[in-house]
């Protein structure tokens, strides 16, 4: 390669990386595209997908992880790819979801999105079925990463660990009425969601309060 290529190619990346960067920016606090995401994840060569990864690190903050260090990422390191550290747009975007999901669950709204496919990324439902299930059960696994005492849970809590329990084996069989199969499953998405806020409410940490100011 010719010192001109080479130099051409090295822009070529730098300007890629800024406007990666800037993406990240703009989209502060929103969960990134499933797409970009997942087209990463296969580049670096992640054995994960978005909504898996997406459910490891929602349950790793529903178990008590910390909301302001990167204590998360050896963890995750250790799942994923045996303890080896990703590459910068990987990890980036995992920041970002992690991030979202902070201030989803921190905040004031009691909402969650969950990371799918969906139809922008030519999802069919079954798609969308397979992923739920996998988030569901990476959700579960995140609770077990960082030591959740789930023995001395509440009995609710205890209840909505076993729902999800049963629905990470859930799935769309073809021969289903798929328009019935679509609207249950957007039922069991709100469910899921309940009870990710239910486990969350006892073991997820919160935000460090500011000290009301003083009144003279």
């Amino acid at each position: 390669m010719s010192n001109r290529s080479f130099s051409a190619a090295l822009v070529s990346d730098t300007i890629e990386l800024i406007y990666f960067n800037w993406v990240i920016l703009m989209s502060d606090k929103q969960l990134p595209d499933y797409l970009t995401f997942a087209s990463e994840l296969q580049s670096a060569g992640l054995a994960v997908n978005p909504a898996e990864l997406h459910g490891l690190l929602t349950g790793m903050l529903s178990g008590g992880l910390s909301l302001t260090d990167k204590s998360w990422q050896p963890m995750v390191y250790d799942y994923v790819s045996e303890g080896m550290g990703w590459p910068t747009k990987s990890l980036q975007l995992a920041q970002a979801a992690l991030d979202a999901t902070i201030s989803e669950l921190t905040g004031s709204g009691m909402d969650l999105e969950i990371l799918l496919p969906d139809e922008e990324a030519s999802a069919s439902l079954f798609d969308i079925a397979d992923g739920l299930a996998e988030w569901v059960n990476h959700y579960i696994s995140g609770l077990g990463l960082v030591n959740a005492e789930l023995k001395k849970a509440s009995k609710d809590v205890k209840e909505a660990l076993a729902d999800l329990e049963e629905i990470s084996k859930l799935g769309i069989d073809e021969d289903d009425d798929l328009e019935e199969q679509a609207q249950l499953l957007e039922q069991v998405i709100e469910h899921v969601k309940a009870c990710v806020l239910t486990i969350h409410s006892e073991f997820g940490q919160r935000p460090t309060q500011q000290a009301a100011p003083t009144i003279h």
